[in-house]
């Protein structure tokens, strides 16, 4: 699961199909831009070396290499949330414009692109087809819910099950934000200001826990160990494009079983930290999971859930995919 694949790919979704606009309506085809030397795009992970596992660093790629940013500049944090707590991200634009060398990407492992977060927010129903799934009208204002930031797990660590506690273990492919400064009471329309970037993640979903076992409260369904995979990279939002208009799509075993565009999110992402950020301070490093479109597993015909042995990939437009081993717990 070390395999980096992070680039654009062009899509549209028909009758259930995902294909390319180069290609036939009955193809799936991914287009990935393989080398980002050509392009502009600022793209943040952590990452260990690997004869330093239990070290978590912290760059930026350039093409097939990735810059140790603490290495090329010791008065810079090794890590991704210390540099937004401190301000420091001018400081890394200006080492980037020196050209430092870089890492071969065979050389490390990615982590999850940032951990450590104070908050991990959740939007729910978010997307017009997963409430036609479910037969449920669109919520009257944003749903929000959390999981435990200890969830938050990176492409190199396995989706652990507890198989004897939970039968009912679902997919939900996400975009994500990060929050890259204080935030708090923040109008709809000066948010952007706030975001520092985004990424990917997977709000993995135990529905009997989530729905039947906990009196209807999300909680004990949402934050099971290992329960928030993220990754592979953080775009920054002045590369993103946007994050409106982005394709985003979910494989099991190679089986396409999510395929949307954040076009049709119900709650656009200012409007979301406009909520939040009234009755919470939302801080730097905090991350904020904007909802899953429809074909999740419970809503199948039939229902269908991961299992151990299982590859969940998690795809979306100009930030990455990343690829999760579930395993028994």
């Amino acid at each position: 699961m070390s395999g980096l694949r992070i680039g654009a790919f062009t899509c549209s979704y028909v009758k259930g199909q995902l294909f390319s606009k180069r290609q036939t309506i009955n193809r799936f085809e991914i287009i990935r831009n393989f080398s980002l030397t050509t392009t502009r795009n600022m793209k943040y992970v952590q990452f260990v070396y690997k004869n330093k596992p239990d070290e978590v660093r912290v760059g930026y790629l350039e093409g097939d290499n990735v810059v140790d940013i603490n290495k090329c500049d010791p008065t810079i944090p090794s890590t991704l949330l210390e540099i937004l707590k401190k301000g420091y991200i001018p400081k890394v634009v200006n080492l980037k414009s020196t050209k430092p060398s870089g890492e071969p990407l065979s050389c490390v492992d990615l982590a999850a692109p940032i951990t450590g977060m104070d908050k991990v927010m959740c939007i729910g129903l978010n997307y017009a087809d997963h409430c036609r799934e479910q037969n449920l009208e669109p919520p009257k204002v944003p749903m929000i819910f959390s999981k435990f930031a200890s969830t938050v797990i990176g492409q190199n660590e396995p989706l652990r099950l507890r198989t004897a506690v939970t039968k009912k273990v679902d997919w939900e492919v996400e975009l994500v934000v990060v929050i890259g400064e204080k935030c708090s009471s923040v109008k709809a329309a000066d948010a952007d200001k706030y975001v520092f970037g985004y990424t990917v993640a997977q709000d993995i979903s135990a529905r009997d826990w989530q729905k039947e076992k906990n009196a209807g409260q999300f909680l004990l369904g949402k934050s099971q160990d290992t329960f928030c995979p993220i990754g592979p990279c953080i775009t920054t939002s002045d590369e993103i494009g946007d994050p409106n208009n982005l394709a985003i799509c979910c494989s099991v075993n190679g089986v396409v079983k999510q395929t949307s565009n954040t076009c049709n999110l119900i709650y656009k992402i200012p409007e979301v930290i406009e909520r939040l950020s009234s009755i919470m301070t939302l801080l730097p490093g905090d991350i904020i999971l904007t909802g899953t479109p429809g074909g999740v597993g419970v809503h199948r015909k039939p229902s269908e859930f991961l299992n151990p042995g299982d590859v969940l990939s998690s795809t979306i437009e100009n930030i990455g995919t990343f690829d999760i081993k579930v395993e028994k717990f």
